[in-house]
Protein backbone atom coordinates (compact mmCIF):
# COMPACT_ATOMS: atom_id res chain seq x y z
CA UNK A 1 0.00 0.00 0.00
CA UNK A 2 1.00 3.59 -0.57
CA UNK A 3 0.56 5.33 2.79
CA UNK A 4 0.65 8.81 1.27
CA UNK A 5 -2.73 10.47 0.88
CA UNK A 6 -3.20 12.31 -2.39
CA UNK A 7 -3.79 16.04 -2.75
CA UNK A 8 -7.58 15.60 -2.94
CA UNK A 9 -7.61 13.79 0.41
CA UNK A 10 -5.59 16.56 2.02
CA UNK A 11 -7.88 19.24 0.60
CA UNK A 12 -11.00 17.44 1.86
CA UNK A 13 -9.49 16.96 5.33
CA UNK A 14 -8.58 20.63 5.64
CA UNK A 15 -11.92 21.86 4.28
CA UNK A 16 -14.02 19.68 6.60
CA UNK A 17 -11.82 20.42 9.61
CA UNK A 18 -12.09 24.16 9.00
CA UNK A 19 -15.87 23.89 8.56
CA UNK A 20 -16.31 21.82 11.71
CA UNK A 21 -14.15 24.16 13.78
CA UNK A 22 -15.81 27.30 12.43
CA UNK A 23 -19.49 26.32 12.11
CA UNK A 24 -20.16 23.36 14.40
CA UNK A 25 -17.79 23.66 17.35
CA UNK A 26 -19.26 26.97 18.65
CA UNK A 27 -22.78 25.48 18.70
CA UNK A 28 -22.09 21.85 19.67
CA UNK A 29 -22.54 22.29 23.42
CA UNK A 30 -25.77 24.28 23.12
CA UNK A 31 -27.32 21.87 20.60
CA UNK A 32 -26.34 18.92 22.80
CA UNK A 33 -27.91 20.52 25.87
CA UNK A 34 -31.14 21.31 24.03
CA UNK A 35 -31.25 17.98 22.14
CA UNK A 36 -31.72 20.09 19.03
CA UNK A 37 -31.15 18.87 15.48
CA UNK A 38 -29.82 21.75 13.38
CA UNK A 39 -31.38 22.01 9.93
CA UNK A 40 -29.18 25.00 9.18
CA UNK A 41 -25.90 23.19 9.86
CA UNK A 42 -27.09 20.13 7.97
CA UNK A 43 -27.85 22.22 4.91
CA UNK A 44 -24.45 23.85 5.19
CA UNK A 45 -22.88 20.38 5.15
CA UNK A 46 -24.82 19.74 1.98
CA UNK A 47 -23.62 22.98 0.43
CA UNK A 48 -20.07 21.79 1.06
CA UNK A 49 -20.78 18.69 -1.00
CA UNK A 50 -20.58 16.28 1.94
CA UNK A 51 -23.72 14.36 0.99
CA UNK A 52 -23.43 11.82 -1.80
CA UNK A 53 -19.65 12.23 -1.89
CA UNK A 54 -18.96 8.82 -3.45
CA UNK A 55 -21.98 8.95 -5.77
CA UNK A 56 -21.23 9.52 -9.51
CA UNK A 57 -21.79 13.00 -10.90
CA UNK A 58 -24.61 11.81 -13.17
CA UNK A 59 -26.72 11.28 -10.03
CA UNK A 60 -25.66 14.55 -8.40
CA UNK A 61 -22.75 13.25 -6.34
CA UNK A 62 -19.13 14.35 -6.00
CA UNK A 63 -17.63 11.13 -7.45
CA UNK A 64 -14.91 10.90 -4.78
CA UNK A 65 -13.38 7.65 -3.60
CA UNK A 66 -14.71 6.11 -0.39
CA UNK A 67 -11.64 7.10 1.60
CA UNK A 68 -12.41 10.78 0.93
CA UNK A 69 -15.85 10.32 2.45
CA UNK A 70 -14.39 8.45 5.44
CA UNK A 71 -11.93 11.29 6.04
CA UNK A 72 -14.85 13.73 6.04
CA UNK A 73 -16.68 11.68 8.69
CA UNK A 74 -13.49 11.39 10.73
CA UNK A 75 -12.93 15.14 10.73
CA UNK A 76 -16.55 15.84 11.62
CA UNK A 77 -16.39 13.39 14.55
CA UNK A 78 -13.18 15.06 15.75
CA UNK A 79 -15.41 18.03 16.67
CA UNK A 80 -18.90 16.59 17.25
CA UNK A 81 -20.42 13.11 17.14
CA UNK A 82 -23.98 14.25 16.45
CA UNK A 83 -23.18 15.93 13.14
CA UNK A 84 -20.84 13.13 12.17
CA UNK A 85 -23.77 10.74 12.75
CA UNK A 86 -26.04 12.79 10.49
CA UNK A 87 -23.39 12.74 7.76
CA UNK A 88 -22.51 9.05 8.13
CA UNK A 89 -26.06 7.71 8.36
CA UNK A 90 -27.28 9.67 5.35
CA UNK A 91 -24.37 8.65 3.14
CA UNK A 92 -23.65 5.04 4.01
CA UNK A 93 -27.11 3.86 5.15
CA UNK A 94 -29.37 6.30 3.34
CA UNK A 95 -27.84 6.97 -0.06
CA UNK A 96 -25.73 3.79 -0.16
CA UNK A 97 -28.40 1.12 -0.74
CA UNK A 98 -30.31 3.30 -3.21
CA UNK A 99 -27.16 3.61 -5.30
CA UNK A 100 -26.00 0.02 -4.94
CA UNK A 101 -29.33 -1.74 -5.50
CA UNK A 102 -31.72 0.76 -7.06
CA UNK A 103 -32.90 0.61 -10.65
CA UNK A 104 -31.75 3.37 -12.98
CA UNK A 105 -35.17 4.99 -12.63
CA UNK A 106 -34.97 4.87 -8.83
CA UNK A 107 -31.47 6.33 -8.82
CA UNK A 108 -32.44 9.21 -11.09
CA UNK A 109 -35.56 9.89 -9.04
CA UNK A 110 -34.04 9.96 -5.56
CA UNK A 111 -30.27 10.46 -5.60
CA UNK A 112 -29.96 14.00 -7.04
CA UNK A 113 -32.09 15.51 -4.27
CA UNK A 114 -30.29 13.49 -1.61
CA UNK A 115 -26.87 14.76 -2.70
CA UNK A 116 -27.70 18.43 -2.10
CA UNK A 117 -28.29 18.48 1.65
CA UNK A 118 -31.87 19.64 1.22
CA UNK A 119 -33.18 16.14 1.94
CA UNK A 120 -32.14 13.24 4.18
CA UNK A 121 -32.85 9.52 3.84
CA UNK A 122 -33.18 6.92 6.60
CA UNK A 123 -32.38 3.21 6.96
CA UNK A 124 -35.17 1.18 8.54
CA UNK A 125 -33.75 -2.05 9.91
CA UNK A 126 -33.78 -2.09 13.73
CA UNK A 127 -37.03 -2.94 15.54
CA UNK A 128 -37.97 -3.09 19.23
CA UNK A 129 -37.42 -6.87 19.23
CA UNK A 130 -34.88 -7.09 16.39
CA UNK A 131 -31.47 -5.55 17.02
CA UNK A 132 -28.43 -7.78 16.59
CA UNK A 133 -30.84 -10.45 15.34
CA UNK A 134 -31.97 -8.58 12.24
CA UNK A 135 -33.84 -11.67 11.06
CA UNK A 136 -36.13 -11.24 14.03
CA UNK A 137 -37.91 -8.44 12.15
CA UNK A 138 -41.69 -8.51 12.43
CA UNK A 139 -42.55 -5.64 10.08
CA UNK A 140 -44.53 -7.30 7.28
CA UNK A 141 -45.14 -6.27 3.67
CA UNK A 142 -48.08 -7.96 1.97
CA UNK A 143 -48.40 -8.16 -1.81
CA UNK A 144 -51.82 -6.70 -2.57
CA UNK A 145 -51.54 -7.07 -6.33
CA UNK A 146 -51.42 -3.42 -7.35
CA UNK A 147 -49.32 -2.35 -4.36
CA UNK A 148 -47.56 -3.41 -1.17
CA UNK A 149 -49.07 -2.96 2.28
CA UNK A 150 -46.62 -2.51 5.17
CA UNK A 151 -47.43 -2.95 8.85
CA UNK A 152 -44.93 -2.76 11.70
CA UNK A 153 -42.46 -0.41 13.36
CA UNK A 154 -38.79 0.56 13.49
CA UNK A 155 -36.72 2.14 16.25
CA UNK A 156 -33.41 4.02 16.71
CA UNK A 157 -33.53 5.30 13.13
CA UNK A 158 -31.09 8.15 12.45
CA UNK A 159 -32.38 11.03 10.29
CA UNK A 160 -35.91 9.64 10.45
CA UNK A 161 -38.15 12.32 11.97
CA UNK A 162 -36.97 15.82 11.02
CA UNK A 163 -38.63 17.82 8.28
CA UNK A 164 -35.57 17.09 6.14
CA UNK A 165 -36.32 13.35 6.03
CA UNK A 166 -37.76 12.55 2.60
CA UNK A 167 -37.98 8.79 2.93
CA UNK A 168 -36.69 5.52 4.33
CA UNK A 169 -35.46 2.16 3.08
CA UNK A 170 -37.37 -0.50 5.02
CA UNK A 171 -36.66 -4.18 5.53
CA UNK A 172 -39.87 -6.19 5.84
CA UNK A 173 -40.94 -9.82 5.90
CA UNK A 174 -42.66 -10.71 2.62
CA UNK A 175 -43.32 -14.41 3.23
CA UNK A 176 -43.06 -17.00 6.00
CA UNK A 177 -42.44 -20.66 5.19
CA UNK A 178 -42.40 -22.62 8.43
CA UNK A 179 -39.61 -21.12 10.48
CA UNK A 180 -38.03 -19.45 7.45
CA UNK A 181 -38.73 -15.81 6.67
CA UNK A 182 -38.37 -14.11 3.31
CA UNK A 183 -37.11 -10.51 3.58
CA UNK A 184 -37.37 -7.74 1.01
CA UNK A 185 -36.50 -4.04 1.05
CA UNK A 186 -38.78 -1.17 0.10
CA UNK A 187 -38.54 2.52 -0.62
CA UNK A 188 -41.10 4.47 1.40
CA UNK A 189 -41.47 8.19 0.67
CA UNK A 190 -42.34 10.76 3.29
CA UNK A 191 -46.02 11.64 3.22
CA UNK A 192 -47.12 8.12 2.35
CA UNK A 193 -50.42 7.49 4.18
CA UNK A 194 -49.96 5.07 7.05
CA UNK A 195 -46.33 6.02 7.76
CA UNK A 196 -45.55 8.21 10.78
CA UNK A 197 -42.46 8.94 12.84
CA UNK A 198 -41.56 10.71 16.06
CA UNK A 199 -38.27 11.94 17.49
CA UNK A 200 -36.67 10.08 20.38
CA UNK A 201 -35.36 12.21 23.25
CA UNK A 202 -33.55 11.59 26.50
CA UNK A 203 -30.49 10.10 24.79
CA UNK A 204 -27.13 9.74 26.49
CA UNK A 205 -25.27 10.52 23.28
CA UNK A 206 -25.63 12.12 19.83
CA UNK A 207 -28.20 14.42 21.42
CA UNK A 208 -28.09 16.85 18.48
CA UNK A 209 -28.75 14.16 15.89
CA UNK A 210 -32.23 13.11 14.77
CA UNK A 211 -33.18 9.67 16.12
CA UNK A 212 -36.67 8.36 15.39
CA UNK A 213 -39.28 5.72 15.95
CA UNK A 214 -41.25 4.82 12.82
CA UNK A 215 -44.71 3.29 12.53
CA UNK A 216 -46.34 1.65 9.51
CA UNK A 217 -50.09 1.17 9.79
CA UNK A 218 -51.62 -0.17 6.58
CA UNK A 219 -48.98 1.80 4.70
CA UNK A 220 -49.57 1.26 0.99
CA UNK A 221 -46.71 1.84 -1.47
CA UNK A 222 -46.49 1.29 -5.26
CA UNK A 223 -45.25 -2.01 -6.68
CA UNK A 224 -42.13 -0.33 -8.07
CA UNK A 225 -41.08 0.67 -4.55
CA UNK A 226 -39.32 -2.67 -4.15
CA UNK A 227 -35.55 -2.08 -3.83
CA UNK A 228 -33.61 -4.89 -5.45
CA UNK A 229 -35.17 -8.30 -5.98
CA UNK A 230 -37.86 -9.78 -3.79
CA UNK A 231 -36.34 -12.05 -1.15
CA UNK A 232 -32.95 -10.30 -1.23
CA UNK A 233 -33.76 -7.84 1.54
CA UNK A 234 -31.56 -9.33 4.25
CA UNK A 235 -28.56 -9.53 1.93
CA UNK A 236 -29.12 -5.93 0.80
CA UNK A 237 -29.27 -4.64 4.36
CA UNK A 238 -26.24 -6.62 5.51
CA UNK A 239 -24.24 -5.57 2.44
CA UNK A 240 -25.12 -1.97 3.26
CA UNK A 241 -23.86 -2.48 6.81
CA UNK A 242 -20.45 -3.61 5.51
CA UNK A 243 -19.85 -0.11 4.17
CA UNK A 244 -21.65 1.46 7.12
CA UNK A 245 -19.16 -0.13 9.49
CA UNK A 246 -16.43 1.93 7.88
CA UNK A 247 -18.42 5.06 8.75
CA UNK A 248 -18.79 4.06 12.40
CA UNK A 249 -15.07 3.25 12.47
CA UNK A 250 -14.36 6.73 11.12
CA UNK A 251 -16.53 8.21 13.87
CA UNK A 252 -14.56 6.27 16.47
CA UNK A 253 -11.26 7.35 14.98
CA UNK A 254 -12.28 11.01 14.77
CA UNK A 255 -13.70 11.03 18.29
CA UNK A 256 -10.50 9.47 19.65
CA UNK A 257 -8.41 12.06 17.81
CA UNK A 258 -10.46 14.91 19.22
CA UNK A 259 -10.38 13.55 22.78
CA UNK A 260 -6.65 12.95 22.57
CA UNK A 261 -6.00 16.51 21.37
CA UNK A 262 -8.07 17.91 24.25
CA UNK A 263 -6.14 15.80 26.76
CA UNK A 264 -2.78 16.75 25.28
CA UNK A 265 -3.58 20.46 25.37
CA UNK A 266 -5.03 20.31 28.89
CA UNK A 267 -2.03 18.35 30.20
CA UNK A 268 0.30 21.08 28.95
CA UNK A 269 -1.71 23.82 30.66
CA UNK A 270 -2.76 22.16 33.92
CA UNK A 271 -0.10 22.48 36.64
CA UNK A 272 0.30 20.39 39.78
CA UNK A 273 3.27 20.25 42.13
CA UNK A 274 4.75 23.20 40.29
CA UNK A 275 4.83 21.86 36.74
CA UNK A 276 2.50 20.88 33.85
CA UNK A 277 0.98 17.45 34.45
CA UNK A 278 2.22 16.41 30.98
CA UNK A 279 5.69 16.29 32.55
CA UNK A 280 4.66 13.47 34.86
CA UNK A 281 5.43 10.02 33.50
CA UNK A 282 2.01 8.65 34.43
CA UNK A 283 0.36 11.24 32.17
CA UNK A 284 2.91 11.21 29.35
CA UNK A 285 2.62 7.41 29.12
CA UNK A 286 -1.15 7.72 28.83
CA UNK A 287 -0.70 10.16 25.96
CA UNK A 288 1.80 7.85 24.28
CA UNK A 289 -0.62 4.92 24.46
CA UNK A 290 -3.48 7.05 23.15
CA UNK A 291 -1.46 8.29 20.17
CA UNK A 292 -0.30 4.76 19.36
CA UNK A 293 -3.83 3.35 19.40
CA UNK A 294 -5.08 6.15 17.15
CA UNK A 295 -2.28 5.52 14.66
CA UNK A 296 -3.07 1.80 14.54
CA UNK A 297 -6.79 2.51 14.14
CA UNK A 298 -6.20 4.94 11.27
CA UNK A 299 -3.98 2.51 9.39
CA UNK A 300 -6.48 -0.35 9.76
CA UNK A 301 -9.42 1.79 8.65
CA UNK A 302 -7.60 3.31 5.69
CA UNK A 303 -6.51 -0.15 4.56
CA UNK A 304 -10.14 -1.31 4.60
CA UNK A 305 -11.09 1.74 2.53
CA UNK A 306 -8.25 1.02 0.11
CA UNK A 307 -9.59 -2.50 -0.37
CA UNK A 308 -13.09 -1.18 -1.05
CA UNK A 309 -11.88 1.53 -3.43
CA UNK A 310 -9.86 -1.05 -5.37
CA UNK A 311 -12.72 -3.49 -5.75
CA UNK A 312 -11.29 -6.07 -3.35
CA UNK A 313 -13.15 -7.95 -0.60
CA UNK A 314 -13.28 -5.72 2.46
CA UNK A 315 -16.05 -7.03 4.73
CA UNK A 316 -13.69 -8.70 7.22
CA UNK A 317 -11.49 -5.61 7.44
CA UNK A 318 -14.58 -3.40 7.78
CA UNK A 319 -15.70 -5.44 10.79
CA UNK A 320 -12.18 -5.29 12.24
CA UNK A 321 -12.05 -1.53 11.73
CA UNK A 322 -15.45 -0.97 13.29
CA UNK A 323 -14.53 -3.13 16.28
CA UNK A 324 -11.12 -1.64 16.90
CA UNK A 325 -11.94 2.02 16.23
CA UNK A 326 -15.02 1.94 18.45
CA UNK A 327 -13.10 0.20 21.23
CA UNK A 328 -10.16 2.63 21.14
CA UNK A 329 -12.65 5.53 21.10
CA UNK A 330 -13.87 4.20 24.45
CA UNK A 331 -10.36 3.79 25.82
CA UNK A 332 -9.04 7.14 24.61
CA UNK A 333 -12.12 9.08 25.76
CA UNK A 334 -11.87 7.44 29.17
CA UNK A 335 -8.20 8.35 29.55
CA UNK A 336 -8.91 11.88 28.29
CA UNK A 337 -11.45 12.34 31.09
CA UNK A 338 -8.95 10.90 33.58
CA UNK A 339 -6.31 13.41 32.49
CA UNK A 340 -8.81 16.25 32.92
CA UNK A 341 -9.59 14.99 36.43
CA UNK A 342 -12.67 16.55 38.02
CA UNK A 343 -13.00 19.06 35.19
CA UNK A 344 -13.51 16.18 32.76
CA UNK A 345 -16.81 15.49 34.50
CA UNK A 346 -18.16 18.99 33.89
CA UNK A 347 -20.26 19.89 30.86
CA UNK A 348 -18.28 23.08 30.29
CA UNK A 349 -15.47 20.86 29.01
CA UNK A 350 -16.28 19.14 25.68
CA UNK A 351 -14.42 15.98 26.69
CA UNK A 352 -17.49 15.15 28.81
CA UNK A 353 -19.62 15.09 25.64
CA UNK A 354 -17.05 12.96 23.85
CA UNK A 355 -17.10 10.47 26.73
CA UNK A 356 -20.87 10.11 26.28
CA UNK A 357 -20.86 10.08 22.49
CA UNK A 358 -18.40 7.21 22.21
CA UNK A 359 -20.72 4.80 23.98
CA UNK A 360 -22.96 4.15 21.01
CA UNK A 361 -20.06 3.20 18.77
CA UNK A 362 -19.74 -0.24 20.39
CA UNK A 363 -23.47 -0.81 19.82
CA UNK A 364 -24.64 0.81 16.56
CA UNK A 365 -24.44 -1.02 13.22
CA UNK A 366 -23.45 -4.25 14.93
CA UNK A 367 -22.27 -4.50 18.53
CA UNK A 368 -18.65 -5.29 19.36
CA UNK A 369 -19.80 -8.81 20.16
CA UNK A 370 -21.39 -9.17 16.71
CA UNK A 371 -18.22 -7.80 15.05
CA UNK A 372 -16.17 -10.50 16.75
CA UNK A 373 -18.66 -13.08 15.53
CA UNK A 374 -18.41 -11.74 11.95
CA UNK A 375 -14.61 -11.66 12.06
CA UNK A 376 -14.34 -15.18 13.50
CA UNK A 377 -16.57 -16.56 10.75
CA UNK A 378 -14.28 -15.10 8.08
CA UNK A 379 -11.25 -16.53 9.86
CA UNK A 380 -12.74 -20.01 10.14
CA UNK A 381 -13.74 -20.03 6.46
CA UNK A 382 -10.35 -18.89 5.13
Amino acid sequence: MNFDLNEEHDIIRKAVRDFAEREIKPLAHELDEKEEFSIDLTRKMGEMGLFGMFIPEKYGGQATDYLSYIIAVEEMARVDGSHAATLAAHNSLGVGPLYMFGTEEQKMKYLPGLCTGEQLWAFGLTEPDAGSDSRGSKTFAKDKGSNWEINGSKIFITNGSSEMCSGVTVQAVTAINGEEKEFSTFIVEKGTPGWSSKAMHGKLMWRASDTAEMFFDTCCIPKDSLLGERGMGSKIMLKTLDSGRLSIAAMGLGLAQGAYEMALQYSKERKQFGKPIAKFQSISFKLADMATKIELARNLLYKACWLKDNGKPFAKEAAMSKLYCSEIAKEVADEAVQIHGGYGLMKEYPVERFYRDQRLLQIGEGTSEIQRLVISRYLLNE
